[in-house]
């Protein structure tokens, strides 16, 4: 039994990585260009009159930022966009009545949002090099975070998948509540320049410890300990993974 399953979650898998390689023009170019752009811009343009930024230049600073965003982007909306689609399509009807466990249907969804974020992640980086020079404080850190943030947003991607009803509500969360708090998240500055009430706000946006504990992988700076960093993920994946179980196996939006 345990073979056959590990042949469906391989199945599941398969065809989410080759969904997003097929058109790799349309799900790993752009964000690729887009991050450039923000190197270029802010890294180059602009880093150089804002100077150094908890004692490194601003480039290097926003690197590891620009990293996290483009991975959150690109692993909620490949499982949001995928499982919608089946949806939509009622292809996952047919994954509903074969006998598959539903965790085996979230991992397999979420492995393809943590392939194609993590992908992406890594080719930002490369560009990046072309601007910085990477440094690692904790290569350990940099993959455990990389890794457990992938989880999360593509877990997000699919509950956004299972409460839309069309596909502009898959547009609505990226657009008025991811897009808002990655901005928001620390990317661009330290929490250390905002007023002590800003500061303490900044603190119930989920994204600023995400982007807090990549950042101290990389340059061995935070304006949150490393480990809150990795209670808050570890919580939030699992009460994200409980409840997309629950919707799951209720067929919450999937059964007419």
């Amino acid at each position: 039994m345990a073979k056959l399953f590990w042949i469906a979650l391989r199945s599941i898998w398969a065809k989410e990585t080759n969904r997003f390689l097929r058109i790799w023009m349309q799900t790993l170019l752009p964000p690729v260009i887009t991050m450039s752009l923000y190197f270029v811009i802010f890294g180059n343009l602009i880093g150089s009159r804002i100077g150094n930024m908890g004692g490194f230049s601003y480039i290097q600073f926003i690197v590891p930022g620009l990293i996290m965003m483009s991975v959150i982007t690109n692993s909620y909306s490949n499982v949001a966009s995928s499982f919608f689609s089946a949806k939509f399509q009622r292809n996952i009807e047919e994954l509903l009545v074969a006998p598959v466990p539903t965790h085996i249907i979230i991992l397999g969804y979420v492995g393809g949002g943590v392939a194609r974020g993590i992908l992406v992640g890594f080719l930002v980086t490369m560009v990046s090099l072309f601007f910085v020079t990477i440094q690692a404080h904790s290569w350990c850190i940099v993959i455990i975070t990389l890794l457990m943030t992938s989880i999360l947003f593509s877990l997000a991607g699919l509950l956004n998948a299972l409460f839309a009803n069309s596909f502009d509500d898959v547009s609505i969360i990226p657009t008025f509540v991811l897009t808002p708090l990655t901005y928001l998240g620390g990317v661009f500055y330290s929490l250390n320049l905002l007023p002590a009430f800003w500061q303490a706000a900044s603190h119930l946006n989920p994204i600023v410890y995400m982007i807090s504990g990549f950042r101290y992988g990389f340059l061995g700076i935070s304006d949150v300990p490393v480990h809150t960093t990795f209670t808050v993920l570890f919580f939030f994946i699992v009460v994200f993974y409980l409840l997309s179980w629950y919707l799951i196996s209720r067929g919450k939006g999937l059964r007419s």
